[in-house]
């Protein structure tokens, strides 16, 4: 049986070219229909436009799969290119993805392991129990009982990739063309698409989240409430990855009716703190908030799974980025335009009064010394105004470390909402300021960490099992 993900060159090539062709010709529909409309109608049709094609996109994303639905997946995170409501749908594919077959994934576990997976583990588990756009994750146990996931790779991934890095330029010209003529915004097709093949790169290449996984454990080796799953290098290759089991709940139960308030607010807190400490202080980034990436373990500790989409900032990328919390604090508005010609937000020939507006909107909750209420701040309405306010002065700069912070931020804000967590969250960014310029470097590996945080449990029933 097939794996699912269409390869050969010229076939995905054809089916990219396809799915371009219809993009632009709806676009340029719309234009040439626009001075026979008025602009009510117009503006509903144009929205019309972006969801089917936001449809489209993801439809071929199920056919092609692999390195094609991690663009997508980028995609959705770029509010430049696409409106909200189209955004929305490329935002699917995320979970949208099946399994392939067990004997295809048996067969690549025996390719790259050496020794068919009964020989290698004490039991092993042929049904995958999560899939994601590049490979999917089945369960085993080591020969002295320690619980295990396997992370194998779709056979013929690392191939689409290369095929789908040539082929999709045309479709992000398109994408970036809208993104110049619909929603007014300047668009660095080169610097979206080198961004994109540099993580695919990465993400292909299970090594590489081994060694990211190792980092994780060694940068927060010092914080017993954070669990990073332990990697065996000896069973683990390019192409298939063996971690620890971590056993807890998903993110999505905590965020449930009934779940005392004790525990969602501890999650909140942990959540926002550790994501502030990897932009700050290390400058090593998770950046793939999808709920199936945490779990809250029994203890309870927040467990942080799947290392493929990390970023790593340069050192002076991470400093500029302290600079401009620490004058977004102070409302220093000197060190604060600095900072941000620094990190390629603004030029230096960009009017800073506008793009510092933008800023104290979008970082209200940490600019209000009170407790404050993660309801009341309507991120939908402080992007519209920061749209409006970006257009009228054009301010159109958005530098490639913008791409995966944002979906990081997005997650936060996500997660952070839905916990519905009232406190004062500009101390406890400050408090993370602190301790990172206090660093002024990234941290170094510590040693192991002691376990005794204070147990506090879920209602029975609501465990299962990491998911990647």
């Amino acid at each position: 049986m097939s794996s699912g993900i269409t390869s050969g060159r010229a076939l995905r090539f054809f089916k990219v070219g396809s799915l371009t062709t219809q993009v632009g010709s709806s676009y340029l529909w719309q234009g040439l229909l626009r001075p026979f409309r008025s602009i009510d109608a117009h503006e509903r049709d144009l929205l019309d436009t972006h969801v089917r094609n936001a449809v489209r996109i993801v439809e071929s994303s199920k056919e092609l799969r692999g390195a094609f639905t991690k663009l997508v997946q980028m995609l959705s995170m770029r509010d430049d290119l696409l409106p909200s409501e189209a955004l929305g749908i490329l935002s699917v594919v995320q979970s949208s993805v099946p399994p392939m077959d067990a004997r295809l994934a048996r067969r690549q576990i025996e390719k790259e392991l050496g020794k068919p997976p009964e020989k290698i583990f004490r039991r092993f588990w042929p049904k995958a129990f999560a899939a994601a756009s590049l490979g999917q994750v089945h369960r085993a146990e080591l020969h002295d009982g320690t619980p295990v996931v396997i992370k194998v790779q779709y056979p013929g991934v690392e191939k689409t990739v290369e095929q789908d890095l040539e082929n999709i330029g045309a479709l992000l010209e398109v994408l970036g063309r809208i993104g110049r003529d619909v929603m007014r915004q300047e668009i660095d097709v080169a610097e979206i698409t080198a961004e994109l093949e540099a993580r695919l790169r990465e993400e292909v290449d299970y090594r590489h989240e081994a060694r990211n996984a190792a980092r994780f454990a060694e940068l927060f080796a010092e914080d017993p409430e954070i669990e990073i799953p332990v990697v065996f290098p000896e069973l683990s290759s390019r192409r298939v990855l063996t971690m620890g089991f971590v056993e807890g709940y998903p993110i999505a139960d905590v965020l449930a009716p009934g779940i005392d308030r004790e525990l969602k607010d501890w999650v909140a807190i942990k959540y926002v703190r550790a994501l502030l400490r990897q932009i700050f202080r290390f400058g090593v980034v998770h950046t793939d908030p999808n709920p199936g990436n945490y779990l809250v373990t029994f203890h309870p500790r927040l467990a942080i799974l799947d290392f493929g989409s990390i970023r790593v900032l340069p050192d002076e990328l991470r400093r500029a980025y302290v600079d401009f919390a620490r004058a977004l604090l102070d409302g220093d508005e000197i060190g604060l335009t600095d900072a941000c010609r620094r990190l390629g937000f603004l030029g230096e020939n960009d009017a800073a009064g506008p793009f510092l507006e933008i800023l104290r909107n979008l970082f209200e909750p940490v600019l209000v010394d009170d407790d404050y209420d993660p309801a009341g701040y309507r991120s939908i309405d402080k992007a519209m105004q920061a749209a409006q306010l970006a257009v009228e002065h054009r301010l159109f700069r958005a530098p490639g470390h913008r791409v995966f912070l944002m979906r990081a931020l997005v997650g936060l804000e996500s997660y952070v909402k839905q916990l519905g967590t009232v406190t004062n969250w500009r101390r406890i960014f400050a408090q993370e300021i602190r301790a990172a310029e206090r660093s002024r470097s990234p941290v170094p590996p510590g040693s192991p960490p002691k376990r005794s945080p204070r147990d506090r449990t879920l209602p029975a029933g609501s465990a299962g099992p990491a998911t990647t």
